[in-house]
């Protein structure tokens, strides 16, 4: 199973998401496909994707039984922790005119 989540994604890039997933929500989209086919859809998502943000997690033989990647400014992060991958936040942004 993989699945690619898109935020402010182009129109084109959806488009050519929606060739070879299923759309099932807005910019929600699932399939099952081989590891170079998710790779290439991957590769279309970096290229494509511009001031947007994506995720892709796919079914792997790992302890939790899922891998993921992520691409674009979002204020989650993944990070590995004793062979488990998992998410972490950046730090708020400050604002630009604190309060005194």
């Amino acid at each position: 199973m993989l699945v690619i989540v898109v935020e402010n994604a182009p129109p084109r890039l959806r488009g050519r998401l929606a060739v070879w997933l299923i759309e099932i929500r807005a910019g929600v989209y699932v399939g099952d496909l081989s590891k170079k086919v998710r790779e290439m859809i991957w590769s279309q998502v970096a290229g494509g994707l511009e001031d947007g943000n994506a995720v892709m997690t796919w079914s792997t033989n790992t302890e939790s039984g899922f891998d993921f990647a992520t691409l674009g400014k979002n204020r989650r992060m993944p990070v590995e922790l004793d062979g488990i991958k998992l998410v972490s936040f950046h730090p708020p942004e400050p604002a630009d005119n604190p309060k005194t």
